[in-house]
């Protein structure tokens, strides 16, 4: 019996301002310092360079669990994400309370109501090269981020059950 087929799930590419995959294309927002090869943390840059997509985040609260073939999993409002380098849970997603200076996931804002998580700086973690890299929605005027992409809200939600083992992002300067 003959194998069957692996499922071809989207690849995406970030380039000037824009999103790519096979379907379209949309407005997305960078780093509020461009996009670099030599990512630091708080430096406020993008990443250049491909990296998987690994996982899904979202708000139960506000949004329906996304539909994706990547794994999904709910935000809890005492999940943070470590930016010290020097902990060692740096670049992970942890809960409260915890002993060092931590970005809380659950916002005010919608900007991380669903967010893919980018296989930045994960395997090896090397401290100091930066952390929190997503694909999250972009504020209303597509302002700057902190390091992210950044689409919106509809754009992202077309975007998750197209994602699956294998999805990259590929970010370009």
């Amino acid at each position: 019996m003959p194998e069957a087929a692996q499922p071809e799930y989207e690849n995406l590419e970030y380039c000037s301002g824009r999103l790519y995959w096979s379907g379209g294309n949309a407005a997305a927002a960078a780093g509020r310092t461009g996009v670099t090869a030599d990512k630091r943390e708080g430096d406020g840059a993008t990443p250049a360079g491909t990296f998987a997509l690994v996982s899904i985040l979202y708000r139960p609260d506000r949004i329906a669990r996304p539909a994706s073939h990547l794994l999904v999993a709910p935000l809890e409002p005492g999940h943070v994400w470590v930016d010290v380098s020097s902990d060692r849970s740096y670049n992970r997603l942890v809960s409260l309370p915890y002993r060092v200076a931590t970005e809380r996931m659950w916002r005010d804002d919608e900007l991380y109501d669903v967010l893919v998580v980018i296989a930045y700086n994960m395997e090896p973690v090397v401290p100091g090269a930066g952390s929190a890299i997503f694909l999250h929605i972009a504020s209303p005027n597509f302002a700057p981020t902190a390091g992210c992409i950044a689409v919106a809200k509809e754009v992202l939600l077309d975007l998750t059950p197209l994602l699956g083992p294998g999805s990259t992002i590929t970010i370009n300067a």
